[in-house]
């Protein structure tokens, strides 16, 4: 559904290492980064028209708003508890530890993070058995 997604951070110097941690744990590619940009994922083309592409860019510190938040696909459960892991040890915060969430769907294992600026992120697998 998601072409790409722009994240603003405060101070990207303090997301970088929170965003590469957490991308790594999900086997996301890390394309580049500037003064003004954090990139990762894959660009679409015409031959690759199904890729993701997510771009972290300085702004304001976030709004408190609990709804709002990006989720990202796991193929494996091992990923989402590698991600909530990682975005602890590289300065997140805890906001839902892995685990099964039944009000979703019988198999949705998910686990929730803040970012260093209170961005919610989640990752997810969908699998039965993985």
């Amino acid at each position: 559904m998601l072409d790409h997604v722009s994240i603003t951070v405060s101070n990207i110097r303090v997301a970088e290492p929170f965003y590469d941690a957490v991308m790594a744990a999900l086997a996301v590619t890390k394309m580049s980064s500037g003064e003004t940009w954090i990139s990762y994922g894959e660009r679409c083309d015409a031959d690759h028209p199904d890729l993701t592409y997510l771009l972290i860019r300085p702004g304001p510190v976030p709004e408190a708003a609990y709804g709002r938040h990006w989720c990202f696909k796991a193929q494996l459960r091992e990923q989402v508890d590698a991600f909530w892991r990682a975005g602890l040890s590289a300065g997140g915060s805890d906001d839902g530890a892995p685990g099964l969430r039944p009000e979703y769907h019988p198999h949705y294992y998910g686990a929730f993070l803040r970012d260093p600026d209170g961005n919610r992120i989640e990752a997810v697998c969908h699998r039965r058995f993985a």
